[in-house]
């Protein structure tokens, strides 16, 4: 038998796969009316559903539309569950600067990484899709961010991730970088400072370069 808590972590999960936007929403509400932590909303339900998406659009077993209702669906959850994270305790643990490279239109795996790093109680400034280097780093001198975050989903559109610490020059704010094509090897490379392959990975990252 799943407690209460499991049944509305299953339950969000299953929203995102099911692209069922409605109940993502109630299920969210849900949540936070049982006292289950909004950070555990999204880490343990909303980005676990987003990970079964993820993989089976690896596999080719879904299409980009698909993956975009899914991810609405998240959406539709983290409308409710933002002003809850937000109250936590008034403090955030730092700004995030986060987007994808120019010539790169794709955001699944930023949204998804968005979501798990607001709910680990930073701030973030997502700016959106096809951003060029200047952009990342004129936000992130604005918002005094901490760190920037920059996907790149394809093999071309690698290189504009190295663009942007070559723009940020030697101002005192961190890089993590992430993408299909993107290794561990390739940022240190090009001098970043922390690599994700995901959502929960990009999180832990965050943390580490904020200590």
């Amino acid at each position: 038998m799943m407690t209460e808590k499991e049944e509305i972590l299953e339950g969000l999960k299953d929203s995102v796969i099911e692209q069922d936007e409605d109940k993502a929403r109630e299920l969210a509400e849900k949540a936070l009316d049982e006292d289950i932590a909004p950070f555990s909303a999204i880490s343990d339900g909303l980005a676990k559903g987003m990970e079964v998406i993820g993989d089976k659009f690896d596999a080719d077993e879904l299409y980009l539309p698909q993956v975009m209702m899914s991810a609405d669906a998240m959406e539709a959850a983290m409308e409710v569950l933002r002003p809850a994270l937000q109250e936590g305790d008034g403090e955030t643990k730092g700004t995030v600067v986060l987007g994808t490279v120019e010539g790169d239109i794709h955001s699944i795996g930023k949204d998804v990484v968005s979501s798990m790093i607001e709910g680990a109680g930073f701030r973030v400034i997502d700016i959106g899709k096809d951003k060029p280097p200047e952009e990342f780093v004129e936000k992130a001198k604005e918002e005094a961010a901490d760190v920037i975050g920059a996907s790149a989903l394809m093999s071309t559109t690698r290189p504009e991730q190295e663009n942007i610490i070559d723009e940020l020059g030697d101002r005192d704010i961190k890089t993590i970088f992430g993408g299909a094509p993107v290794t561990e090897e390739f940022v240190n490379e090009i001098g970043g400072d922390a690599y994700a392959v995901d959502g929960s990975e990009a999180r832990k990252e965050v943390e580490k370069l904020m200590e």
